[in-house]
């Protein structure tokens, strides 16, 4: 039987599909309608158009698999909460509903480390409260968390939840590669004193949790985080970036309030324009206050050991962005995606 992932041609996706068809999985695919799916075409993925806002047009993709593993969700900053909610909300119900209907062995829930909140001052665990920032993208991954267990408690619906740290890897021009196209322009700067921990994690290390919380047997009905278990710090990350591809680490700290004050004018400005905000009030705090995640009860119940050390993960990912940004590049590599 097949395994469902919705969202599965974004950055993590492309890395889960690979790792599920290296070990023999048959996977199927959810994109949008109008979204470039030839990446997983050209790889034999069967893709499946709908879009989970829409709970008709779950029923088809979603019949006869054993396991659906749902990563769609609306990231990025500046949008109206009413956009995030659709989809990051209303739209994992409406997978966790059409999972039950067509009687889905189990479900595996992408969250994120956001729901905790920010600047916690000491490494989250999966018990405490969900108390996300106050901005649209971690509040609605917090409501669609908690829908989730409600699901899970009221409906018996046969979850996972994971609530991976902030994942890079081959493929991420988003974030990774607008940090190293800044640290090479020379305006990369370091919020605050630069001290504090990242709660980064390796890609493939994303992909290692997933598999495992697929196929353990006690993994239904918990929530589990997956990071790093030796975090970098704000600085420690921009400097190991800039030495991979060549360019000067960043000198200019700006204290964290003034840059706050700065995040708060560019998006509203960008709301008015309906344009990305050069910086954004989330990116300010989780770039400049202390966030960490423990990972203990991943590695006690799952089996869960990261195996790539974040310098490792920074080498492997620049050594992907020089190549995507050579004069006589190719086409994006094969886990190039958004």
């Amino acid at each position: 039987m097949d395994i469902l992932v919705t969202g599965g041609n974004g950055l993590l996706g492309r890395h889960l599909v690979t790792a599920l068809r290296d070990r023999g999985e048959r996977v199927r695919v959810l994109a949008l309608p109008d979204e470039d799916a030839r990446w997983l075409e050209e790889r034999g993925v069967a893709v499946y158009r709908g879009d989970i806002r829409y709970p008709g047009t779950l029923t088809a993709p979603m019949r006869g698999v054993r396991a659906v593993v749902h990563l769609a969700g609306m990231t990025g900053a500046g949008r109206p909460i009413e956009v995030y909610r659709a989809v990051n909300v209303t739209g994992t119900e409406n997978v966790c509903r059409a999972a039950l209907a067509e009687r889905v062995g189990r479900v595996v829930h992408v969250s994120s480390w956001m729901v905790y909140g920010v600047g916690r001052g000491g490494p989250a665990r999966e018990d405490f409260v969900l108390r996300p920032f106050r901005e649209p993208l971690g509040m609605t991954k917090a409501d669609g968390d908690r829908a989730v267990q409600r699901m899970i408690a009221d409906n018996h619906l046969p979850a996972v939840i994971l609530r991976p740290g902030t994942f890079f890897g081959p493929g991420d021009n988003p974030q990774f590669g607008r940090i190293a196209d800044r640290l090479r322009a020379g305006e990369a700067i370091i919020v605050g004193p630069g001290d504090n921990a990242l709660p980064l994690v390796y890609i493939t290390d994303v992909v290692h949790g997933l598999l495992l919380a697929l196929d353990h047997e006690h993994a239904v009905g918990q929530a589990f985080n997956l990071a790093s278990d030796q975090p970098l710090t704000q600085q420690q990350f921009l400097e190991a970036i800039a030495s991979e591809i060549g360019a000067r680490p960043p000198r200019i700290h700006i204290p964290h309030p003034a840059l706050y004050t700065v995040a708060v004018v560019a998006e509203q400005l960008a709301l008015i324009r309906g344009t990305q905000p050069v910086v954004s009030r989330l990116g300010v705090m989780i770039f400049g206050t202390d966030n960490r995640l423990a990972i203990d009860k991943a590695q006690r119940e799952l089996g869960y050991r990261p195996q790539i050390s974040l310098r490792d993960g920074v080498r492997l990912t620049a050594a992907w962005y020089l190549a995507q940004r050579r004069p006589d590049a190719d086409a994006p590599s094969a886990t190039a995606g958004a």
